[in-house]
């Protein structure tokens, strides 16, 4: 059982760094719960302040990932649909990835840009809000990443501490 709890949890953490890029799944959270499911096994110590403090910060990454956008299109004069623009870009990157590795940078400005003129923006303050709405888009990616790398390092460094243990028959 502890293998597959672990096999489990590591998917989960695979799940949580694609959802770092996806709107569509809940990155640091998905990590957080494959490291739930590693200290569920009898092999590893629970560590209730860990996956407390974990948790806490998966779920606060998750509600920013909300606000900085919505922050950066606000700054910069942009509207609400501006953001939905720059999520229909990314959809469209992952989908159709037209301008390969480049797609996920060019597909959400080009759909913030788009929504904005939908809009009723002029030009240049479509522009303006796009880039904001895109800057916020790649804060709060950037930061669902960096929060599920280091969830994917704790996973790591834990099984390999506790590997014969989770092994042993």
């Amino acid at each position: 059982m502890d293998i597959f709890l672990a096999l489990l949890g590591f998917l989960f953490i695979i799940i949580g760094l694609i959802g770092s890029f996806l709107p569509i799944l809940p990155g640091p959270p998905m990590s957080w719960v494959g490291l739930l499911l590693l200290y569920l096994t009898k092999a590893v110590p629970n560590d209730t302040w860990f996956l407390v403090v974990t948790l806490v910060v998966a779920l606060l990454v998750f509600a920013l990932d909300y606000i900085i956008p919505a922050l950066g299109t606000k700054k910069f004069g942009g509207s609400k649909m501006g953001m939905i623009g720059t999520t229909v870009g990314l959809l469209i990157s992952i989908f159709f990835p037209i301008f390969g590795a480049f797609g996920i940078i060019i597909w959400p400005f080009i759909g913030a840009l788009v929504g904005e003129l939908i809009n009723k923006a002029d030009s240049q303050t479509a522009i303006k809000a796009a880039f904001g709405s895109f800057l916020g888009f790649l804060t709060g990616t950037f930061l669902k990443f960096i929060v599920a790398i280091v969830y994917l390092g704790f996973f790591i460094m834990t099984f390999w501490e506790y590997k014969a243990s989770i092994f042993a028959f």
